[in-house]
């Protein structure tokens, strides 16, 4: 398996940009990927604050920093870029 960092819009919508992005870590799996989409992970309640700027800048580094060592990055781009995905594409 390929280690893969997934790129999909969160900030908005937040419940619908969840279900999109659960959508793509399992296309990402069923193609053979070890995915991981931070933003999910590091959203849920108790970890950190998405509307906290400070908090979402520590789960945009922390994403990044192990986007660093994936194999790849996958951006699923149907609903348009974010900015915090044009952030881990760069």
């Amino acid at each position: 398996m390929r280690l893969v960092i997934l790129e999909s819009p969160f900030a908005g919508d937040e419940q619908y940009h969840i279900e999109y992005a659960r959508l793509c870590v399992r296309d990402s799996l069923l193609r053979g990927e070890a995915p991981l989409a931070s933003h999910l992970l590091y959203s849920q309640p108790t970890i950190l604050d998405d509307s906290v700027p400070e908090e979402r800048n520590m789960g945009i580094a922390a994403g990044l920093f192990w986007g660093a060592m994936a194999d790849a990055s996958v951006v699923y781009t149907d609903l348009g870029i974010s900015q915090g995905m044009a952030l881990g594409i760069a």
